[in-house]
């Protein structure tokens, strides 16, 4: 049995690659899902989405809903499926609506000064 809960948050989160910003926000939602790490759920308004192309890719989780997926563009360097966002998730979980959420186990996330280690999971 898994379970999901959404928390709103004040902490200061940054999320970077390559030394490169790609979000800053002192407003995340916080999801906890059983088995997996902390997620943080960003506003787009506190993400560079000018860094970020739409994915064809799309998932479907049971808790959450359907998932569309954003590609990361560097320069010539296309890093697929790095985030992704719930545009319409189900009824039971509305506090993640179009927010967006990095893979943590690809980028480099900073939690009010520290920067935590990448997960290792099956997104690894």
């Amino acid at each position: 049995y898994a379970r999901v809960d959404v928390l709103h948050s004040s902490r200061h989160v940054r999320v970077e690659l390559a030394g490169h910003l790609l979000a800053e926000s002192r407003r995340p939602r916080l999801l906890f899902e059983t088995g997996l790490p902390t997620r943080h759920y960003l506003p787009k308004q506190d993400v560079r989405m000018e860094l970020l192309e739409a994915s064809p890719t799309r998932t479907r989780c049971p808790y959450k809903g359907e998932a569309s997926y954003w590609s990361l563009r560097l320069g010539d360097t296309l890093i697929p499926d790095i985030a992704w966002s719930y545009r319409e998730p189900i009824p039971e979980c509305p506090k993640i609506a179009d927010l967006v959420c990095f893979f943590d186990e690809k980028v480099d996330t900073t939690v009010d000064g520290e920067l935590r280690p990448r997960p290792i999971t099956d997104w690894s």
